[in-house]
C-alpha cells in the first residue's frame, strides 16, 4: 500500500496526516501520541475513527499539527484521519468539518456578546 494523505481542520486547528501500512504507531510532530496528548479523552477523540473500523492497530500515522488549542487540534486530527481511512475503505460519520468560529469582541463591549450593565441615572 502507498501513502495515504488527508486534512483536517477545526477552529484554527490544521492537521495534515499521513498513512502506512504497520503496527498502530502514531507519531504528531515528532512525537509519540502519549507525550503529545497527555488527556485520554484527547486520545480517544483521536482514535475514534480508527477504533470504529477496528483498524487501530493496522496503520502507521504520521501527523503534522499546527495552530489552535488542545482540543482543536485533536478534533482536526480525528477528521484527518477519517478522511484518510475513506480514501482506504469507507468510514462512517465524522467526515464534516465542524465550521464554527469564535465570535468577535465588539467595541464598547466587554466580550462578545455580554454588555456593560444599563444605568438610567
Amino acid at each position: 500500500m502507498e501513502t495515504v494523505n488527508a486534512l483536517g481542520r477545526r477552529k484554527e486547528a490544521v492537521a495534515r496526516v499521513y498513512v502506512n501500512e504497520g503496527a498502530g504507531k502514531i507519531v504528531i510532530n515528532g512525537r509519540d501520541i502519549e507525550t503529545y496528548f497527555p488527556s485520554s479523552i484527547l486520545r480517544y477523540i483521536v482514535c475514534q475513527p480508527l477504533n470504529k473500523l477496528g483498524v487501530a492497530e493496522k496503520y502507521d500515522i504520521k501527523v503534522t499539527l499546527d495552530g489552535g488549542g488542545f482540543k482543536g487540534q485533536a478534533e482536526a486530527l480525528r477528521l484527518a484521519i477519517a478522511r484518510a481511512l475513506v480514501k482506504i475503505n469507507q468510514a462512517e460519520g465524522f467526515m464534516t468539518r465542524d465550521a464554527r468560529e469564535v465570535e468577535r469582541k465588539k467595541p464598547g463591549q466587554p466580550k462578545a456578546r455580554k454588555h456593560f450593565q444599563f444605568s438610567k441615572r
